[in-house]
């Protein structure tokens, strides 16, 4: 596949890194600088409101629903640009996960309700998937929704609910059958955060940080007119769902970013006296690191060429190689940041700090990335079970 780009898209690139240096806000862009994983929603919020006014939130969309129309190589430019800029990560549960599955599956009322204020960050959404007992094996789950004339009454809990503690509305998989195979008696529900009934506890992760939750719901009251689709079929709506999910894991973008960083970082840091960059042993990781960036680079175009934003189930593959290599280039910036790689500030990230960061600015918020997402090769569906659908669904004969 060619991946040198037309004078076209060379200057579709230039539009948007103008576009950036205009409109990217200094304020967020520092913040941004020590980990956008606990950036505050307000910030969020705020550059998301920038891309909606400039019509640009929303590129892997339909144009008739507010998409950009672009190609998806303009796609992938733009959010090339995007990580090397340090911008905020545009938060997938509405715009990425449920607004595709709106669109597609919703009737015209769900769709113009719902869309509009997805596209203007209005409405924040979390994903009421994972269980207790059901994470991996995502079809035990047991939340049950009960039909009661216009409404479901709906008992159970989720547990990792990424950012329930912020958001306004949650798209759930709740049981809605129980007999026959497990699947076929699972509804997908939007269900209104401030409903009575649900209780929402945080999980602290080992990062020391707040992004996690457990969320309760007891006898919840949901109006049957947000039922997507058909009652008994959102397990498929929920693997269309995931392969939009894992094709955004991939995140090429952000670790070519990483490993710029971490270049930087061998570059200042010495060993012996010499930079680290200079070891050979250290070049070589690093060399290995970037050719495999490269290849996930080439694949994940592949695949947003010839299967649109959901990826099939190449998803699965991007997801696993994109992980694995996230994890790889932040494990390596720990090693080279040497001391400055071991202590770690159990308040950060505080945004109103006056005191300095332990060591040099660039080992702020390393350690703290490194720790969040010792969990990437698990949420979005374990790297063990996407190695099972690419056995089944890939290479099966």
């Amino acid at each position: 596949m060619d991946l040198s780009f037309t004078p076209e898209e060379l200057a579709f690139r230039d539009e948007v890194r103008s576009f950036l240096a205009e409109k990217y806000p200094a304020d967020i862009k520092e913040r941004a600088k020590k980990g956008w994983s606990y950036l505050p929603k307000e910030d969020h919020v705020r550059w998301q409101k920038i891309l909606y006014e400039r019509g640009w939130i929303a590129p892997h969309w339909p144009k008739e629903y507010g998409g950009t129309g672009w190609t998806p190589r303009q796609k992938f430019i733009f959010e090339e640009e995007c990580m090397a800029g340090n911008c905020p990560r545009v938060l997938p549960f509405g715009l990425t996960m449920v607004g595709p599955v709106i669109y597609t599956f919703g009737n015209e009322a769900q769709k113009a309700k719902f869309l509009p204020r997805i596209l203007s960050s209005d409405d924040w959404w979390c994903q009421g998937y994972s269980e207790p007992g059901s994470g991996s094996d995502l079809a035990s789950l047991q939340t049950k929704a009960i039909r009661e004339g216009d409404n479901y009454r709906v008992t159970g809990s989720k547990i990792w609910t990424s950012g329930a503690h912020k958001a306004n509305w949650m798209f759930c998989l709740v049981r809605t059958k129980s007999d026959g195979k497990p699947q076929e008696g699972i509804s997908f529900l939007l269900i209104d955060m401030k409903s009575p009934g649900i209780t929402v506890q945080p999980i602290v992760s080992i990062d020391v940080g707040h992004y996690l939750n457990s969320v309760f719901l007891d006898d919840v009251i949901v109006p049957a007119e947000n039922l997507i689709g058909e009652e008994n079929k959102g397990w498929t709506y929920a693997k269309f769902l995931l392969g939009y999910e894992r094709t955004g894991i991939a995140g090429v973008g952000r670790s070519k970013m990483r490993l710029e960083m971490l270049k930087g970082i061998a570059r200042a840091e010495q060993l012996d006296g010499q930079p680290l960059i200079q070891d050979a042993g250290f070049k070589r990781r690093i060399a290995q690191i970037e050719t495999d960036l490269m290849a996930l680079e080439h694949t994940n175009l592949r695949v947003m060429s010839s299967s649109g934003a959901g990826g099939g189930n190449l998803a699965s593959l991007l997801k696993i190689r994109g992980t694995e290599i996230e994890q790889a280039i932040n494990e390596t910036l720990v090693e080279a940041l040497g001391n400055y790689g071991t202590p770690y500030d159990v308040n950060f990230p505080r945004w109103d700090r006056n005191e300095p960061p332990a060591g040099p600015d660039y080992a702020t918020g390393v350690v703290a990335e490194h720790l969040l997402k010792r969990a990437a090769s698990i949420y979005g569906g374990t790297n063990e079970v996407q190695r099972n659908i690419i056995a089944k669904m890939v290479l099966a004969l």
